[in-house]
Protein backbone atom coordinates (compact mmCIF):
# COMPACT_ATOMS: atom_id res chain seq x y z
CA UNK A 1 0.00 0.00 0.00
CA UNK A 2 1.37 3.71 -0.97
CA UNK A 3 2.50 5.48 1.85
CA UNK A 4 1.42 9.24 1.64
CA UNK A 5 3.89 12.15 1.93
CA UNK A 6 4.76 15.86 2.42
CA UNK A 7 4.34 17.57 -1.33
CA UNK A 8 5.88 21.03 -1.08
CA UNK A 9 4.85 22.04 -4.15
CA UNK A 10 1.30 22.19 -6.19
CA UNK A 11 2.03 21.46 -9.32
CA UNK A 12 0.93 18.56 -11.35
CA UNK A 13 2.30 15.73 -12.76
CA UNK A 14 2.09 15.20 -16.31
CA UNK A 15 4.35 12.34 -17.03
CA UNK A 16 6.21 9.59 -15.77
CA UNK A 17 9.75 7.49 -16.43
CA UNK A 18 10.25 4.09 -15.12
CA UNK A 19 13.42 2.13 -14.50
CA UNK A 20 12.72 -1.54 -15.78
CA UNK A 21 14.60 -4.40 -13.84
CA UNK A 22 12.49 -4.71 -10.36
CA UNK A 23 10.04 -1.90 -11.49
CA UNK A 24 8.27 -2.73 -14.63
CA UNK A 25 9.97 -5.81 -14.87
CA UNK A 26 10.53 -8.52 -11.50
CA UNK A 27 13.38 -10.51 -12.32
CA UNK A 28 13.89 -11.62 -8.42
CA UNK A 29 16.62 -14.14 -7.71
CA UNK A 30 18.50 -15.11 -11.34
CA UNK A 31 20.92 -18.83 -11.67
CA UNK A 32 23.60 -16.50 -13.71
CA UNK A 33 25.68 -19.07 -15.62
CA UNK A 34 22.36 -20.67 -16.35
CA UNK A 35 20.95 -18.27 -17.93
CA UNK A 36 24.36 -17.57 -19.54
CA UNK A 37 24.39 -20.92 -20.36
CA UNK A 38 21.21 -21.24 -21.96
CA UNK A 39 21.89 -18.03 -24.26
CA UNK A 40 25.22 -19.66 -25.22
CA UNK A 41 23.61 -22.67 -26.27
CA UNK A 42 20.68 -20.43 -28.65
CA UNK A 43 22.99 -18.40 -30.04
CA UNK A 44 25.73 -20.83 -31.58
CA UNK A 45 22.69 -23.00 -32.56
CA UNK A 46 21.59 -20.56 -34.21
CA UNK A 47 24.81 -19.59 -35.75
CA UNK A 48 25.89 -22.89 -36.74
CA UNK A 49 22.42 -23.19 -38.48
CA UNK A 50 24.16 -20.43 -40.72
CA UNK A 51 27.34 -22.14 -41.20
CA UNK A 52 29.15 -19.38 -39.38
CA UNK A 53 32.64 -20.69 -37.93
CA UNK A 54 31.91 -21.03 -34.22
CA UNK A 55 33.90 -23.41 -33.40
CA UNK A 56 33.49 -25.70 -30.46
CA UNK A 57 30.87 -24.79 -27.77
CA UNK A 58 32.62 -24.54 -25.14
CA UNK A 59 35.04 -22.24 -25.65
CA UNK A 60 32.55 -20.11 -27.63
CA UNK A 61 30.55 -20.20 -24.48
CA UNK A 62 33.95 -19.48 -22.45
CA UNK A 63 34.93 -16.26 -24.77
CA UNK A 64 31.60 -14.97 -24.76
CA UNK A 65 31.03 -15.03 -21.48
CA UNK A 66 34.35 -13.59 -20.37
CA UNK A 67 34.16 -10.78 -22.98
CA UNK A 68 30.79 -9.61 -21.31
CA UNK A 69 32.50 -9.74 -17.60
CA UNK A 70 35.31 -7.33 -18.85
CA UNK A 71 33.23 -5.07 -20.25
CA UNK A 72 30.53 -5.21 -17.92
CA UNK A 73 33.23 -4.28 -14.94
CA UNK A 74 34.90 -1.80 -17.40
CA UNK A 75 31.02 -0.14 -16.87
CA UNK A 76 31.35 -0.54 -13.25
CA UNK A 77 34.80 1.86 -13.28
CA UNK A 78 33.72 4.15 -16.27
CA UNK A 79 30.06 4.70 -15.38
CA UNK A 80 29.39 4.41 -18.85
CA UNK A 81 27.78 1.08 -20.03
CA UNK A 82 28.29 -0.91 -23.45
CA UNK A 83 26.45 -2.12 -26.20
CA UNK A 84 26.31 -5.98 -26.18
CA UNK A 85 25.32 -6.36 -29.36
CA UNK A 86 27.96 -4.15 -30.60
CA UNK A 87 30.32 -6.37 -28.57
CA UNK A 88 28.65 -9.47 -30.15
CA UNK A 89 29.14 -8.14 -33.76
CA UNK A 90 32.90 -7.12 -33.00
CA UNK A 91 33.76 -10.68 -31.87
CA UNK A 92 32.03 -12.35 -34.65
CA UNK A 93 33.16 -10.64 -37.33
CA UNK A 94 36.93 -10.99 -35.87
CA UNK A 95 35.98 -14.54 -36.28
CA UNK A 96 35.02 -14.58 -39.87
CA UNK A 97 31.12 -14.30 -39.07
CA UNK A 98 28.83 -13.25 -41.98
CA UNK A 99 25.41 -12.01 -40.80
CA UNK A 100 23.07 -9.21 -42.05
CA UNK A 101 21.89 -6.27 -39.54
CA UNK A 102 18.63 -8.15 -39.71
CA UNK A 103 20.66 -11.93 -38.40
CA UNK A 104 22.79 -9.85 -35.73
CA UNK A 105 19.38 -8.58 -34.12
CA UNK A 106 18.27 -12.24 -33.97
CA UNK A 107 21.46 -13.26 -32.52
CA UNK A 108 21.29 -10.10 -29.82
CA UNK A 109 17.56 -11.32 -28.65
CA UNK A 110 18.81 -14.85 -28.70
CA UNK A 111 21.28 -13.92 -26.06
CA UNK A 112 18.38 -11.91 -23.97
CA UNK A 113 15.60 -14.16 -24.23
CA UNK A 114 16.33 -16.76 -21.59
CA UNK A 115 16.72 -13.85 -19.49
CA UNK A 116 13.32 -12.12 -20.55
CA UNK A 117 11.74 -15.57 -20.07
CA UNK A 118 12.22 -15.25 -16.15
CA UNK A 119 10.68 -11.61 -16.26
CA UNK A 120 7.71 -11.29 -14.15
CA UNK A 121 5.01 -8.26 -14.99
CA UNK A 122 1.92 -7.53 -12.73
CA UNK A 123 -1.09 -8.87 -13.82
CA UNK A 124 -2.76 -6.00 -14.51
CA UNK A 125 0.26 -3.81 -16.17
CA UNK A 126 -1.60 -2.86 -19.16
CA UNK A 127 -4.77 -2.01 -17.89
CA UNK A 128 -2.46 0.11 -15.08
CA UNK A 129 -0.46 1.91 -18.39
CA UNK A 130 -3.85 2.25 -20.09
CA UNK A 131 -5.24 4.17 -16.82
CA UNK A 132 -2.09 6.25 -16.68
CA UNK A 133 -2.30 7.30 -20.69
CA UNK A 134 -5.90 7.76 -20.06
CA UNK A 135 -4.90 10.59 -17.62
CA UNK A 136 -3.36 12.21 -20.69
CA UNK A 137 0.18 11.45 -18.62
CA UNK A 138 3.46 11.01 -20.88
CA UNK A 139 5.28 7.50 -20.31
CA UNK A 140 9.12 6.69 -20.43
CA UNK A 141 11.39 4.37 -19.45
CA UNK A 142 14.72 5.62 -18.58
CA UNK A 143 16.81 2.25 -17.95
CA UNK A 144 20.87 1.42 -17.21
CA UNK A 145 21.84 -1.69 -19.33
CA UNK A 146 24.03 -3.20 -22.02
CA UNK A 147 20.95 -5.17 -23.70
CA UNK A 148 20.26 -3.62 -27.00
CA UNK A 149 17.13 -1.38 -27.61
CA UNK A 150 16.03 -3.49 -30.33
CA UNK A 151 15.87 -6.81 -27.84
CA UNK A 152 14.30 -4.62 -24.89
CA UNK A 153 11.68 -3.24 -27.33
CA UNK A 154 10.83 -6.72 -28.12
CA UNK A 155 10.15 -7.86 -25.38
CA UNK A 156 8.03 -5.11 -24.05
CA UNK A 157 6.13 -5.82 -26.95
CA UNK A 158 5.46 -9.20 -26.01
CA UNK A 159 4.26 -7.97 -23.36
CA UNK A 160 1.56 -5.71 -25.04
CA UNK A 161 3.64 -2.65 -23.12
CA UNK A 162 5.78 -1.21 -25.56
CA UNK A 163 2.50 0.74 -27.51
CA UNK A 164 2.70 2.48 -23.46
CA UNK A 165 6.22 4.15 -23.67
CA UNK A 166 7.28 6.42 -27.13
CA UNK A 167 10.50 7.47 -24.80
CA UNK A 168 12.71 5.00 -24.05
CA UNK A 169 16.79 5.78 -22.71
CA UNK A 170 19.06 3.20 -22.38
CA UNK A 171 22.13 4.08 -20.68
CA UNK A 172 24.25 2.11 -23.21
CA UNK A 173 23.37 5.14 -25.74
CA UNK A 174 24.97 7.43 -23.60
CA UNK A 175 28.31 8.44 -22.57
CA UNK A 176 26.86 8.08 -18.85
CA UNK A 177 24.20 6.34 -16.58
CA UNK A 178 22.21 6.68 -14.07
CA UNK A 179 23.09 7.92 -11.22
CA UNK A 180 24.46 10.75 -13.36
CA UNK A 181 22.80 13.50 -13.60
CA UNK A 182 23.06 14.31 -17.00
CA UNK A 183 21.13 11.27 -18.48
CA UNK A 184 17.84 12.61 -15.84
CA UNK A 185 18.49 15.71 -17.62
CA UNK A 186 18.42 14.03 -21.18
CA UNK A 187 14.94 11.89 -20.08
CA UNK A 188 13.23 15.38 -19.12
CA UNK A 189 14.65 17.23 -22.16
CA UNK A 190 13.05 13.78 -24.39
CA UNK A 191 9.80 13.69 -22.63
CA UNK A 192 9.58 17.54 -22.83
CA UNK A 193 7.91 18.57 -19.68
CA UNK A 194 9.46 20.63 -16.34
CA UNK A 195 11.21 18.07 -14.09
CA UNK A 196 9.08 18.83 -11.51
CA UNK A 197 5.98 17.55 -13.44
CA UNK A 198 7.59 14.76 -14.45
CA UNK A 199 7.59 11.79 -11.40
CA UNK A 200 10.39 8.90 -11.59
CA UNK A 201 9.28 5.57 -10.24
CA UNK A 202 12.25 3.08 -9.79
CA UNK A 203 14.00 0.49 -7.12
CA UNK A 204 17.33 1.56 -6.33
CA UNK A 205 17.43 4.83 -3.85
CA UNK A 206 20.91 5.53 -4.92
CA UNK A 207 20.54 4.75 -8.88
CA UNK A 208 17.24 6.02 -9.32
CA UNK A 209 15.26 7.67 -6.37
CA UNK A 210 17.49 10.30 -4.84
CA UNK A 211 19.65 11.22 -8.50
CA UNK A 212 16.01 11.83 -9.14
CA UNK A 213 15.13 13.87 -6.81
CA UNK A 214 18.02 16.28 -7.64
CA UNK A 215 17.27 16.61 -11.16
CA UNK A 216 14.24 18.58 -9.62
CA UNK A 217 11.41 15.08 -10.67
CA UNK A 218 9.40 13.77 -8.05
CA UNK A 219 9.97 10.26 -6.86
CA UNK A 220 8.42 7.05 -6.06
CA UNK A 221 10.32 4.35 -4.64
CA UNK A 222 8.65 0.26 -5.37
CA UNK A 223 9.81 -2.01 -2.92
CA UNK A 224 12.11 -4.68 -4.29
CA UNK A 225 15.05 -6.63 -2.44
CA UNK A 226 17.34 -4.31 -3.51
CA UNK A 227 15.64 -1.81 -0.97
CA UNK A 228 15.26 -4.01 1.65
CA UNK A 229 15.70 -1.91 4.88
CA UNK A 230 16.50 1.48 3.43
CA UNK A 231 14.89 4.43 4.27
CA UNK A 232 13.20 6.27 1.96
CA UNK A 233 14.15 10.16 1.69
CA UNK A 234 11.60 12.97 2.37
CA UNK A 235 9.28 13.84 -0.48
CA UNK A 236 9.41 10.33 -1.52
CA UNK A 237 6.03 7.85 -2.03
CA UNK A 238 6.65 4.44 -1.94
CA UNK A 239 4.72 1.75 -3.51
CA UNK A 240 4.33 -2.33 -3.63
CA UNK A 241 2.86 -2.16 -7.24
CA UNK A 242 2.71 -0.13 -10.15
CA UNK A 243 -1.10 -0.08 -9.59
CA UNK A 244 -0.71 2.21 -7.14
CA UNK A 245 -0.16 5.29 -9.21
CA UNK A 246 -2.91 6.60 -10.81
CA UNK A 247 -4.42 6.81 -6.96
CA UNK A 248 -1.16 9.19 -6.05
CA UNK A 249 -1.01 11.39 -9.01
CA UNK A 250 -4.50 11.50 -9.37
CA UNK A 251 -4.25 12.56 -5.46
CA UNK A 252 -1.54 14.88 -6.45
CA UNK A 253 -3.15 16.95 -9.25
CA UNK A 254 -6.31 17.38 -7.71
CA UNK A 255 -6.79 20.29 -5.29
CA UNK A 256 -8.10 17.77 -3.00
CA UNK A 257 -5.25 15.19 -3.31
CA UNK A 258 -3.08 18.44 -2.56
CA UNK A 259 -4.51 18.77 1.00
CA UNK A 260 -4.15 14.63 1.68
CA UNK A 261 -1.19 14.55 0.59
CA UNK A 262 -0.07 17.16 2.92
CA UNK A 263 -1.85 16.27 5.59
CA UNK A 264 -2.47 12.58 7.11
CA UNK A 265 -2.59 9.64 4.98
CA UNK A 266 -4.37 6.08 5.05
CA UNK A 267 -1.59 4.78 6.48
CA UNK A 268 -0.15 7.33 9.12
CA UNK A 269 -2.78 5.95 11.40
CA UNK A 270 -0.88 2.57 11.49
CA UNK A 271 2.15 4.80 12.47
CA UNK A 272 3.82 5.06 9.30
CA UNK A 273 5.29 8.67 8.97
CA UNK A 274 6.08 10.60 6.11
CA UNK A 275 9.24 9.95 3.92
CA UNK A 276 12.53 8.43 5.85
CA UNK A 277 10.21 5.64 5.69
CA UNK A 278 12.11 2.14 6.24
CA UNK A 279 11.82 -0.47 4.35
CA UNK A 280 11.45 -3.85 5.71
CA UNK A 281 9.69 -6.16 3.30
CA UNK A 282 11.55 -5.81 0.43
CA UNK A 283 12.13 -9.77 -1.45
CA UNK A 284 15.50 -10.91 -1.15
CA UNK A 285 17.13 -12.27 -3.84
CA UNK A 286 20.25 -12.50 -6.09
CA UNK A 287 20.60 -11.04 -9.60
CA UNK A 288 23.65 -10.19 -12.40
CA UNK A 289 25.87 -7.75 -11.76
CA UNK A 290 25.29 -8.01 -8.80
CA UNK A 291 21.11 -7.96 -9.58
CA UNK A 292 19.16 -8.02 -12.79
CA UNK A 293 18.23 -4.23 -11.48
CA UNK A 294 21.89 -3.03 -11.83
CA UNK A 295 21.40 -3.93 -15.72
CA UNK A 296 17.70 -3.11 -16.49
Amino acid sequence: MAKWCFVAKETTIKAVVFDLGETLLNFGKVETMRVFGQSARLTYDYLMSHDQPAGKFWWYFIRNIAAIRVRALWGNITGRDFDALSLLKEYGIGRGYTLSEEQWREVGWLWYEPLSRIAKVEPDIKETLAKLKGMGLKLGILSNTFISAGSLDRQLGQLGMLEFFPYRLYSYQFEYRKPDRRIFEAAIAKVGEPAENILFVGDRLGVDIEPALKAGMRAVLKNAYTNTGKEVPDGVWRIERIAELPAIIEAVNTDDGRRKTQGIGPDFAQGATPGRQRIENGKEGQGIRPSMSSVL
